[in-house]
């Protein structure tokens, strides 16, 4: 019953002291203020305005609402003003999600170039490890996943970001850092050192060893990519991991690093994002922003096309 205008209506006879005057505010006649006063006093079946004093007076009903009325009425202003903004494509919502230890390396700094051009977008971040991203993206509690595993989602859209190598971290004391490549069935006897992560979200599972029917030794894991490094260097297993994860190591005289079959295992980073946000322009700038912080950052990607 009671509507936006009708708290509009009797703010402006508050703050302008005469009918007249909130008229003139509001940019009506002052017959049809009137009209619409006496309308909400019928629907609300109590007076609204004490017409036997001059000026007339704001009853206490009229008080009431108007205390309703300060409250709403700056946040709808607010609301407005955000959707404006949001049509404009200068603001919105950028909750993302991560579904790769390793990315933080190259998101990081491209989050920070991406807040100094868009400061009016709401950002937070979250790692995806211990939840499946993809029903939060589709509820709309996230915006965007970066994944290296697309799933064939009507309402979801996969934006290649690069392209990277999956590589196998052995020791230098390791025998299989005597060979430029390894084949699955030579993991048969080692430890796998992994992210915790379910199996099925492993590309070393999916694409390299399930294939081929392999299972490794053991499997142990670890959440930090130095401290699989640590592992490794100590020759407590090996690792398959993003090959510009492992640029910082490659000067040190432990760490070897072997392709997964003679033509390696080549993988694609993706930016998920809901079809109906694609073309929102601050969600553009990201993604455009991402691919210019990976390249500059990363060795050993490449561009999708």
């Amino acid at each position: 019953m009671l509507e936006i205008r009708h708290m509009e209506t009797l703010s402006a006879i508050r703050d302008s002291g005469s009918l007249q005057d909130a008229a003139e505010r509001l940019h009506v006649t002052q017959s049809a203020l009137s009209h619409q006063l006496r309308d909400l006093e019928v629907r609300l079946k109590t007076p609204l305005l004490n017409r036997r004093t001059r000026p007339a007076r704001l009853t206490t009903a009229a008080l009431r609402i108007l205390a309703l009325a300060d409250e709403v009425l700056p946040r709808v202003k607010n609301t407005e003003r955000e959707l404006q903004r949001l049509a404009a494509g200068r603001t919105g919502r950028l909750h993302l999600a991560i579904d790769c230890h390793s990315c933080f390396q190259w998101l990081m700094p491209a989050l920070d170039a991406f807040r100094q051009d868009w400061p009016d977008v709401a950002l937070d971040l979250s790692a995806a490890f211990s939840f499946a991203p993809l029903p939060a993206l589709l509820r709309g509690d996230l915006d965007v996943v970066i994944t290296s595993d697309p799933q064939d989602t009507e309402a979801v859209e996969y934006v290649p970001l690069f392209s990277y190598e999956l590589v196998l971290a052995v020791a230098a004391g390791n025998p299989l850092s005597n060979h430029k490549y390894i084949e699955p069935h030579q993991l048969s006897d080692q430890v796998l050192i992994t992210y915790p992560v379910e199996r099925q979200r492993l590309d070393v599972f999916t694409v390299f060893l399930d294939p081929a029917g392999v299972e490794p030794t053991a499997i142990r894991k670890a959440e930090l990519t130095p401290v699989i490094a640590q592992l490794v260097a100590s020759q407590r297993g090996v690792a398959a991991l993003p090959n510009w994860a492992l640029t910082e190591y490659l000067s040190q005289p432990w760490l070897r690093v072997c392709r997964l079959g003679e033509k390696g295992v080549w993988r694609t980073l993706y930016a998920a994002l809901r079809s109906e946000d694609m073309q929102a322009d601050y969600l553009q700038a990201f993604l455009a922003q991402a691919r210019d912080t990976c390249f500059k950052t990363l060795t050993g990607i490449k561009a999708v096309r």
